[in-house]
């Protein structure tokens, strides 16, 4: 289940603990908004090393069956 949260940058600098601790749960993510657009997104390591790997490995096998 992906969990979605968007807050604005400053709310998120308050609450920058809580944040990194939210977003270690599976598909947790938080969209960072600096005047109500989006700035940044913050997850889990975990989940950036996997889209990281899987990005790399569609570069490497442009042809690989989806």
């Amino acid at each position: 289940m992906d969990t979605k949260t968007t807050i604005s940058i400053s709310e998120a600098r308050k609450r920058i603990f809580d944040i990194a601790e939210a977003v270690q749960k599976p598909g947790s993510y938080y969209t960072l908004t600096e005047k109500g657009r989006p700035k940044a997104v913050m997850m889990s390591s975990e989940d950036f090393e996997s889209w990281q790997e899987t990005l790399d490995i569609m570069q490497t096998f442009p042809d690989l069956p989806k």
